[in-house]
């Protein structure tokens, strides 16, 4: 039986550069007999926390009524979480930073997880998407039993299509494919 795999394409852009990675990810994943799901965020409302504080105070759920109990509940059921985002600045887009703030109400929940992460940037250079890979890890440094098994880094995609023809798009489906 396969995994359970849910992806989070936080690309503002349907068909840009993260989010087609994140499809060649998805093909490799349903060929390697997984149950693969991309979610884009751009599609989903999912507010910014109000630090109201409920989630901290014992609720379990967010007092917010928005699409983010649904996304929260299919992390807490995947076996493999993929994050993707495109780097703006040399850190990760709002919507995936949102997301991940918008998990504090059952974050503890979201453990003994796969996480792979993909990034794809302007820039030709793996070194200038750490910081975004950084903050990747200090989400899932705070839930437990996680293990990090691998990134796609999509050096020189500025334009829409520009990562489609190179190597980070064999790497994603190889990813998917491995689980």
């Amino acid at each position: 039986m396969g995994k359970k795999v849910l992806i989070l394409s936080s690309s503002p852009r349907r068909g840009g550069n993260s989010d087609t990675l994140c499809d060649r990810f998805l093909a490799g994943a349903v060929e390697g007999g997984h149950a693969a799901e991309k979610v884009f965020l751009k599609d989903k409302t999912i507010g910014y926390c109000t630090g109201c504080g409920a989630c901290t105070k014992g609720a379990k759920t967010c007092s917010q009524r928005d699409d983010m109990a649904r996304l929260l509940d299919q992390m807490v059921h995947a076996d493999v979480i993929v994050m993707a985002t495109p780097v703006y600045f040399y850190t990760m887009a709002a919507q995936m930073k949102t997301l991940i703030d918008r998990t504090c109400a059952r974050y503890q929940e979201i453990s003994g997880k796969e996480f792979y992460f993909i990034l794809a940037a302007a820039d030709g250079h793996k070194k200038a998407m750490h910081r975004t890979l950084e903050g990747f890890r200090g989400f899932t440094s705070c839930l437990d039993h996680t293990q990090e098994k691998g990134v796609v880094y999509g050096t020189g995609a500025w334009e829409m299509g520009d990562i489609k023809g190179s190597p980070a798009m064999k790497e994603a489906y190889q990813m998917g494919l491995s689980l």
